[in-house]
């Protein structure tokens, strides 16, 4: 465990790490460039500590190495900084968006994917049976790169959602995110991780983990999906449901909009009394989710950027550019 198990240590590790063997006084000025207001003494006391604790070790004459245990602790603990990242870019991102459902204009947040030549015609084919689906329209941003170097696709993020909210005053706070089992329905949470604001972002972990399965929906079965939560005052019931519907029917997926004393699916209880729960069934994840289980994502990004929604174009007519 990191002594105190602060933020400061958790950098002064990774530091060490980054440029080990290291000396104090290269520590001091990497820590200061980084915006910490320390001094060499301070420094030499949270080596002090860093070693009494087994996660930093001295190398003769050239400073500190961390050990396999710091290794450890540092890859536990750079989950805080990671979850803020996310917590900050997702704000971010929220904040900047100006899509007006009722409009069709304005900016969305996006994640993208990336495919190689080969994989172009069948990841469209698969979009294509996606947006006939319920969840349809399927919107696809495509790059104009030379295929035969690859595209990259881009799709609207669940997390729109939340910037048109608070478009409209309406603020909204991500809960929990995680998997639903799907047939045109919403019908139960399977999985759920929870956080404050929902810090987390689960696309890479879930998808990675072959947790989802699209395909057994597109089959006409039950799917497995990946879904986000997020809690709204009450008494803007109306209101977030009409912008909630606006959305989905504009840029795709599925809502599932319900006030506290309604039964389920709720991710982890009832919200309380004054609160309707929205999980929203994304595009972007969707689509990401998909063409992985399918063997033809290279890379993606789920919090890629802002893009215009002029952008988009339905999944069958992106098609034609290639």
């Amino acid at each position: 465990m990191v002594p105190n198990d602060d933020r400061r240590t958790y950098d002064l590790l990774r530091l060490i790490g980054e440029n080990e063997p290291i000396g104090s006084i290269r520590l001091v000025e990497q820590m200061q460039r980084r915006g910490y207001s320390i001094k060499g003494r301070t420094i030499r006391l949270m080596l002090s500590d860093l070693d009494e604790a087994g996660l930093t070790e001295k190398v003769a004459g050239k400073g500190r190495r961390l050990t396999d245990r710091g290794r450890d602790e540092l890859e536990r603990g750079d989950v805080s900084g990671r979850l803020e990242s996310i917590r900050e870019r997702i704000a971010t991102l929220t904040s900047r968006v100006t899509y007006d459902p009722t409009d069709d204009v304005g900016e969305l947040v996006v994640g993208t994917v990336r495919l190689s030549p080969a994989a172009i015609e069948p990841a469209f084919d698969h979009l294509e049976r996606l947006h006939e689906s319920t969840l349809g329209p399927i919107l696809v941003a495509a790059t104009d790169d030379d295929t035969r170097e690859g595209i990259e696709l881009a799709f609207p993020s669940s997390i729109s959602l939340d910037g048109v909210l608070l478009s409209r005053g309406i603020d909204s706070r991500l809960i929990t995110a995680g998997l639903v089992e799907y047939d045109d329905e919403v019908r139960r949470y399977i999985d759920a991780i929870s956080g404050e604001n929902a810090t987390m972002d689960v696309i890479t972990l879930l998808v990675e983990a072959g947790r989802t399965d699209i395909d057994r929906y597109l089959e006409g079965e039950t799917g497995v999906f990946i879904v986000d939560n997020r809690e709204f005052p009450l008494t803007r019931f109306e209101e977030g449901q009409d912008l909630a519907t606006a959305t989905r029917d504009a840029i795709g997926g599925a809502v599932d909009l319900r006030r506290p004393r309604e039964s389920g699916p709720f991710p982890a209880g009832n919200p309380s009394w004054d609160f309707a729960s929205l999980t929203y069934l994304g595009t972007s994840e969707t689509a990401i989710s998909l063409l992985y289980e399918q063997g033809l994502a290279t890379e993606w990004e789920s919090l890629t950027d802002i893009r215009p929604r002029s952008a988009f174009e339905p999944a069958p007519t992106a098609r034609r550019r290639f």
